[in-house]
């Protein structure tokens, strides 16, 4: 399929899809997975702790019956549960408090974790989100590193860098498209990064410039993200370099009042219009 920025393989249209529970965060966990197997998606991550104080997520702890509800919809629905989020790593983290949200998580199938850094101690940011990789591990998971221009993390260099000098294995880099672009990055960054160390990319658009002040880019974050290839951002040249093996999934809360269902189906026919 011919764009404005170029042509997208041929094989990305069979590619798997996921979606985040950012996208459509007051609908509970169980119906989620639901909707999501009927818009068309894959597999979904799950909001399993806050974001921000006050902000919206679930609790499932592992055997209670909330928890085997959305083990049981995963398993119906033939959709997998990638990753939980979403954890910001600031100078009070203590990774071991984190461990039972990882137990639950991990029995539901869970692969991957999602966190942002914002300490300014470096020494002490690159330590806690290695203590975090390695307490993830005892579970089978890795954690992703996701950049925020708000945050200390706040480019994909930023982001990188932390990672590798975390010197774990089971840590990686996320590329969401609004704060990759935003802040500064673009698709030959992503090309040239080191084998394995871009582990997962949410796909969003934006339109406009960038918010120049953190409170626009929190607002813009929040609010002002569009279905893929429905804005201003080069989403395809980010295709054009998916790193193999890297998961795919879209993030774009709810606007206009649309109802969950037929939001989630938008950003699925949206992100699947790209790949022809």
């Amino acid at each position: 399929m011919e764009t404005r920025e170029g042509t997208i393989p041929p094989n990305a249209s069979a590619s798997p899809l996921g979606v985040a529970h950012f996208s459509a965060i007051d609908v509970e966990p169980a119906k989620f997975v639901s909707l999501a197997a009927a818009a068309g998606f894959s597999s979904v991550g799950l909001r399993l702790h806050p974001a921000f104080p006050g902000a919206p997520y679930y609790e499932l702890p592992a055997g209670s019956d909330a928890a085997r509800d959305v083990k049981a919809r995963l398993d119906g629905e033939g959709i997998s549960l990638y990753d939980i989020e979403f954890v910001v790593i600031g100078p009070d983290f203590d990774a071991a408090a984190l461990t039972s949200m990882l137990e639950a998580a991990s029995a539901l199938g869970a692969r991957r974790l999602s966190v942002c850094g914002d300490d300014p101690d470096r020494e002490r940011l690159v330590g806690n989100f290695a203590a975090l990789c390695d307490l993830a591990a005892t579970f089978g998971m890795g954690v992703d590193l996701e950049n925020m221009g708000w945050r200390t993390v706040a480019s994909f260099h930023d982001s990188l860098s932390i990672v590798q000098e975390s010197n774990r294995n089971n840590a990686g880099v996320l590329v969401d498209a609004l704060h990759f672009f935003r802040n500064g990055g673009n698709a030959e960054d992503v090309s040239t990064a080191p084998e394995g160390m871009i582990r997962s990319i949410q796909l969003c658009d934006a339109r406009g410039r960038a918010p120049p002040t953190s409170e626009q880019m929190v607002s813009e974050a929040r609010t002002g993200r569009f279905a893929p290839g429905l804005g201003d951002l080069p989403i395809t040249s980010l295709m054009q370099v998916l790193p193999a093996g890297a998961s795919v999934s879209v993030e774009v809360p709810i606007r206009f009042n649309r109802a969950p269902e037929e939001h989630l189906r938008h950003l699925n026919d949206a992100t699947r219009a790209l790949t022809g």
